[in-house]
């Protein structure tokens, strides 16, 4: 499963980037809007870091102001993938921005029927946001099993993104669904990496490399 990050703080991806163990960003405008800067200011900065993949989301209502969004933010690096809601025009939009070879990751996808429509629009992401889920009291690990299967059973191709995930027990339903991706806070990465074993038994190992004779 690869690691995106759910963050616009440029210092946060950047470390974390430095493990090569983070795939790709994912951003949208609430999460610009937190740091207090220009879209597009914000999206050259993360292209000198992330090579691989990061998804730029637009506000266009419309299939055509999506296309136009996304062929705008496409021109900041080639590595841009354009989000799209998962509503009629988005799924309008897909097959047009996919043609151009631009990659599509459909968004707030909350059912295993719209995950279903995105993936057979052609898209090359679809995003589930379990926090939200979670929020309503909604069952979010049997929807990344249903999507799983479904994907499974008719052959499609997209990517699945688990997104917004917020604990490592989330992460953990991730990995048993076989979910492609999971975008989490730099935070949960930092954690990720965190066992009170391993800690315990590296002061153990450093305690007594202390005792021995120097």
């Amino acid at each position: 499963m690869k690691i995106f990050l759910d963050s616009s703080d440029v210092d946060a991806i950047r470390k974390a980037a430095e493990t090569g163990l983070v795939s790709g960003i994912t951003t949208n405008p609430s999460i610009i809007a937190k740091s207090g800067r220009k879209m597009k200011d914000v999206i050259r900065e993360l292209v000198e870091i992330i090579p691989e993949h990061i998804s730029v989301e637009g506000i266009g209502d419309t299939a055509a102001e999506m296309v136009e969004e996304g062929l705008r933010y496409r021109e900041l690096g080639q590595q841009i993938v354009v989000k799209v809601p998962m509503t009629m025009e988005g799924m309008k939009a897909v097959p047009i921005l996919e043609s151009k070879g631009i990659p599509v990751n459909v968004t707030m996808a909350f059912s295993a029927t719209q995950a279903n429509l995105a993936m057979q629009s052609g898209a090359s992401y679809v995003s589930i946001v379990l926090s939200r889920l979670d929020a309503i009291a909604s069952e979010s690990f049997q929807l990344i099993e249903d999507t799983m299967i479904i994907k499974e059973n008719y052959g499609y191709t997209s990517e699945i993104i688990a997104g917004s995930v917020k604990t490592q027990n989330h992460l953990l339903d991730c990995l048993r669904a076989g979910v492609d991706i999971a975008t989490i806070p730099p935070g949960l990465f930092d954690l990720m990496f965190k066992h009170p074993l391993t800690e315990a038994a590296l002061a153990g190992f450093k305690k007594d490399w202390a005792k021995l004779p120097k």
